[in-house]
């Protein structure tokens, strides 16, 4: 009797389980998971139960998954291929066992049949089951799933396994796709944080390693000896992190659990309660309560979205408390991850509203309780300091400046784009920060409250939500809320990359008003407020609104001293340097000049001079100190000037160069910029002998449509004008004095793994015309071998000179036109004529005959045999007049230590023979030595642009 009650019993349960789990509440998928972590292999074994419920009104044929770690398997996946494109080796060098994946992957159905399912070729990433039925509206399908995760390394996006044998486990589950306006958001990982997952009731049971300790996000109880745990969530994202006991923290108040591990920078802990409880209620009160009961905030994410600013400066200069520095970093955090796993947006399409709530929330927070706190600090303070502009700024405009920054290079995109559309900077930083610039824009003009009151219903009616919800649903709450027409800032300020620059024209004024033209100097409407200003205090301000074209108001003075468009930096605008006008009856410039030391933020109210002292070197002036001054700031500027005056310690004489530009943008078409250019330099290119060189030159920048394409194209047109003195006396007249014209076109596709690009190159003189191709080639291989090829080609159109002065170089190029930078340009032997830049022929050997005044072609060839050590091989023909056409050949060891910048050439076989057993071997080194800092700044900077 018992038995059979029991049976009873058991099967009574089973069924209620099973009921539960068919029929979820709001008609949520719900998922099942068992999975073992195996901690010495870095691999999870997975078993998986799955009910699908179709709670759209289409009718689904089939299913997406989304498998993110699958993303991680090749060096092909969509992940693989960003890495590529930011210059990122890393992924692509690493070893095997160091990328991850889904192994062994069996779906199905709940009748046991297997499920006919696919990866698509060019989004590994993502699981798509055929289903055997068509499934209704309102209708639910049942699967089983079994596979094995590989974990990757952390150092590629910090998800994954640690050095000190942690986990940070996030997306390595099967999840459904969100499904949503009648199709599934089909993204692949491309390490942007936007995967776009339904929401699903999730039951697991983890099972870890002895010794071990499980920390999440989710609900959480442990059972049996302590290393099985079991997790009960429903959200469209959580995480997990396995790692020794005591690395997170638990911190609780009425509102939600924190758990975090993020570095606290020597703050004791009742400090950092202090401050954790500040933060949650001052969040809860801005936005909404956060509808789970956990939520973490670890290093790992902030390190993946640090504080750009905070994070660039040296930890020795501490300009902020280790308390403000630990509070900006949780707020920062806390805020994403908060909006992250409660928000039911489209995480890629709609990506602008969560960097909007972010920035917009901590802009307030800092106006709020550190209202006087500045962008560097307690920097600002120091005497050394207090004129730059930089140290002088409130905490909250370096978010304007940063966008600035990119719309001043005419990279900025517009903020609405599909985050997998931005450009890394964008992304990360600038599309950011102007996001929330335009959330507090949009709260100035609608009003405060207004925009407070739009956010908390948003948020209220997201997160209750039981379907997924659009930036439409924001755009209708934000426009209930006021009278006013907002429609410019959705179509000009978040989907359009149209930028705002308004300017004053005529000003008058009375003792009692003010009448002032406004100009729009770049036809973008939307509303922009004008200041009184008295004494650097306001002393009134007003909303101007539509206009579209130049504009007369006029307004009150009240006592006004000046008057300042967009004071306060609301409207995020182009140029600031024309938004103020001095109504005193005597001033001698609305801008004045003002000299700084080495650089500095641009300052609206003044002309910087930025002076800096210089050291250059080459054979002939040796060590040459001097002073540069300029006016190029951090931001890009319309007209750029530049004088660089140097003293000659070996001649005794003052040396330097100069260069005046004007940039122009275009913000449309392919053709996004020009450049309206004159160099000059003037310095010794033998002893006692010194050349001048003057060069105007326009530049022509073409791209493609698609901001992350790295494919550029440059049209370049220039006049070289060449003066040298105390030439032999023998020596021709054209070698002395000469001009000539100069054309290239310049196109290039380059990234991390492959490289292929052209220059064509034509010159025109009076004496001389020649025309030349440049074509390069690299491709790394997935074997991590690289092969290098480039291919040369020149021939003169006519020469009617007797010197090999203009002719083409095999080993080095004569450089008439002073185009590079040789330290000893003149030299024919010694360590300086070992200097090598790869141009013209590129050989590495010098041969007996190293010059073609007729025509040239050559291929010089590399290929690595072990990480940075490579073979290189060069061959081609020479063919000078009244001579036999010669073929050339030289090969030898290439040490690639950084490309470009610091190489060095071993020669072993050549026309010459065997070169090795040669005298004076060392003699045959070439070295490639790059000293500009300019250059060598790129390195770091290419992956962001």
């Amino acid at each position: 009797m018992k038995k059979n009650l029991l049976k009873l019993y058991k099967s009574f349960a089973v069924l209620l389980i099973a009921l539960s789990f068919a029929v979820p509440a709001h008609a949520q998928h719900a998922c099942a998971i068992t999975a073992v972590l195996d901690a010495e292999a870095k691999t999870i074994s997975v078993s998986q139960q799955l009910n699908y419920v179709n709670a759209s009104p289409d009718t689904l044929q089939t299913i997406v998954l989304n498998d993110w770690i699958s993303s991680y398997a090749s060096k092909d996946t969509p992940l693989a291929k960003r890495f590529s494109d930011e210059f990122i080796r890393s992924f692509h060098l690493a070893k095997a066992h160091d990328r991850g994946g889904t192994e062994n992957l069996t779906i199905r159905f709940e009748n046991g049949l297997a499920a006919d399912w696919f990866r698509m070729n060019d989004q590994p990433d993502l699981v798509e089951i055929n289903l055997p039925v068509k499934l209704l509206p309102g209708q639910s399908i049942q699967f089983s799933l079994a596979y094995k995760v590989k974990i990757p390394n952390d150092r590629f996006t910090r998800y994954g396994y640690g050095k000190a044998g942690e986990f940070y486990l996030r997306n390595w589950y099967l999840a459904p796709a969100r499904y949503d306006n009648h199709h599934f958001s089909k993204y692949s990982n491309n390490n942007s944080d936007d995967i776009a997952n339904a929401i699903t009731a999730y039951d697991i049971s983890f099972t870890i390693p002895s010794g071990l300790k499980l920390y999440t996000d989710t609900e959480t109880r442990s059972s049996g000896s302590g290393n099985v745990y079991q997790l009960h969530t429903t959200k469209n994202d959580f995480c997990m992190f396995v790692s020794q006991e005591n690395r997170f923290k638990l911190y609780k108040n009425d509102i939600t659990e924190v758990l975090t591990d993020l570095n606290d920078n020597n703050v004791n802990e009742i400090q950092k309660a202090l401050l954790i409880d500040k933060i949650v209620r001052y969040v809860d009160s801005n936005i909404g309560h956060y509808p789970h009961s956990k939520i973490t905030v670890a290093q790992a994410d902030y390190e993946r979205n640090p504080f750009y600013g905070l994070n660039q400066l040296p930890a020795f200069i501490s300009p902020f408390p280790n308390d403000f520095l630990y509070e900006i970093k949780f707020l920062k955090t806390y805020l994403n991850n908060f909006l992250k796993t409660s928000l039911q947006l489209d995480p890629r399409a709609d990506n602008w509203i969560y960097d909007g709530l972010q920035v917009y929330i901590m802009m307030k927070y800092i106006d709020e309780h550190y209202p006087g706190i500045k962008m560097m600090g307690n920097v600002s303070k120091m005497g050394l300091f207090k004129s730059y502009n930089l140290t002088q700024l409130d905490f909250n405009e370096q978010y304007s400046y940063f966008y600035m920054l990119m719309a001043r290079k005419n990279l900025d995109q517009p903020i609405g784009a599909p985050k997998s559309d931005l450009i890394k900077f964008n992304e990360q930083i600038a599309g950011k920060y102007r996001a929330g610039l335009s959330f507090r824009y949009l709260s100035d003009y609608i009003g405060n409250e207004n925009m407070q009151q739009s956010i908390a219903t948003f948020y209220s009616d997201n997160t209750k939500s039981t379907v997924p919800t659009r930036r439409s649903d924001f755009e209708a709450i934000l426009k209930s809320r006021t009278e006013k027409n907002i429609d410019w800032f959705f179509k000009t300020i978040i989907d359009s990359r149209d930028i705002v620059d308004y300017k004053f024209g005529n000003v008058s004024k009375t003792r009692d008003s003010i009448t002032f033209t406004i100009k729009n100097k770049t036809g973008t409407t939307v509303p922009i407020p004008i200041y009184g200003i008295k004494n650097k205090e306001i002393v009134f301000k007003q909303w101007l609104e539509g206009v579209s074209k130049d504009s007369t108001f006029t307004v009150p003075r009240e006592s006004a001293t000046k008057i300042v468009l967009n004071y306060k930096n609301e409207v995020p605008e182009y140029n600031l340097r024309n938004n103020w006008r001095s109504l005193k009856d005597f001033r001698i410039s609305n801008r004045p000049i003002k000299f700084v030391f080495m650089k500095d933020l641009e300052d609206p109210y003044y002309n910087q001079i930025l002076y800096v002292p210089t050291l250059t070197y080459n054979l002939y002036d040796g060590l040459s100190p001097g002073f540069r001054f300029h006016n190029k700031t951090i931001l890009d500027k319309p007209f750029i000037f530049d004088l660089n005056p140097m003293y000659s310690s070996n001649n005794q004489s003052l040396v330097g160069n100069f260069s005046v530009a004007v940039n122009q943008n275009n913000r449309e078409g392919k053709l996004y910029g020009m450049r309206y250019q004159v160099n000059g330099s003037y310095f010794h290119y033998a002893p006692e002998s010194a050349y001048l060189k003057l060069t105007p030159i326009v530049f022509f920048k073409f791209r493609d449509f698609d901001f992350r394409n790295n494919h550029k194209q440059t049209l370049v047109l220039r006049n070289v004008i060449v003066r040298r003195d105390n030439l032999p006396s023998d020596a021709e007249d054209e070698l002395e004095n000469y001009s000539v014209f100069n054309a290239k076109f310049i196109d290039g596709n380059s990234e991390a793994t492959k490289h292929f690009g052209y220059t064509t190159d034509l010159q025109l003189s009076k004496t001389f015309g020649k025309a030349s191709i440049d074509v390069q080639y690299r491709k790394l291989f997935n074997d991590n071998r690289q092969i290098s090829i480039r291919l040369y080609a020149g021939t003169f159109l006519y020469n009617r000179t007797d010197t090999d002065y203009f002719s083409f170089g095999l080993d080095r190029p004569t450089d008439y036109l002073f185009d590079y930078d040789f330290y000893g340009r003149s030299e024919k032997s010694g360590l300086f004529s070992q200097q090598l830049i790869i141009a013209e022929g590129g050989f590495k050997s010098k041969l007996a005959n190293p010059f073609a005044n007729q025509w040239i072609a050559t291929a010089n060839v590399g290929f690595n045999i072990w990480n940075w050590v490579e073979v290189y091989g060069d061959a081609g023909f020479v063919k000078s007049r009244f001579q036999e056409r010669d073929f050339v050949y030289d090969s030898g060891i290439r040490l690639n230590l950084v490309t470009d910048y610091f190489e060095l050439y071993f020669p072993v076989y050549s026309n010459n023979g065997w070169e090795i057993g040669q005298q004076n071997y060392n003699e045959k080194i070439r070295f490639v030595v790059t000293l500009d800092p300019k250059l060598l700044i790129n390195l770091f900077t290419r992956k962001w642009f």
